[in-house]
């Protein structure tokens, strides 16, 4: 074996020993079987005081993720509260997405459309429209 090759492969073998190393640190995640369950009302009051406090778009956008990531529909008074928010901070783009994510979350069309129904007052006073309105 040549001189170059041996120090290749030496090489390689101790940057195949070194990532058999132990890391420095182990990262872990701890899950509390001890968890309290949240009704749906608390849930609701919950996001209800969050949409109420924001007053930055970022925020706006973490708290309808949070809140949409639920394996539920959203009350119409969170939805209301975030609607009211996105026009607070002038982010009349996720105002409209509000409905989008609703469209998404509800089994079917008639619920999407009660629930148009039950936010119309709030869209009217902010003037904010769904994609549908707007023919996009």
């Amino acid at each position: 074996m040549s001189f170059a090759r041996s120090l290749l492969f030496k090489s390689n073998f101790r940057t195949i020993v070194a990532s058999k190393q132990q890391p420095f640190f182990r990262a872990s995640r701890l899950y509390s079987s001890e968890a309290e369950e949240e009704t749906y009302d608390q849930f609701t009051s919950r996001f209800v005081k969050f949409f109420e406090n924001v007053d930055e778009q970022f925020e706006l956008r973490r708290g309808l993720n949070n809140c949409f990531s639920y394996d539920l529909v959203p009350d119409v008074s969170i939805c209301e509260a975030a609607l009211r928010a996105a026009r607070r901070i002038d982010d009349y783009a996720t105002g409209v997405r509000v409905f989008e994510a609703l469209k998404s979350k509800v089994d079917n069309q008639s619920q999407y459309a009660q629930f148009l129904d039950a936010l119309q007052p709030v869209k009217k006073e902010l003037g904010i429209l769904t994609k549908e309105e707007m023919n996009i």
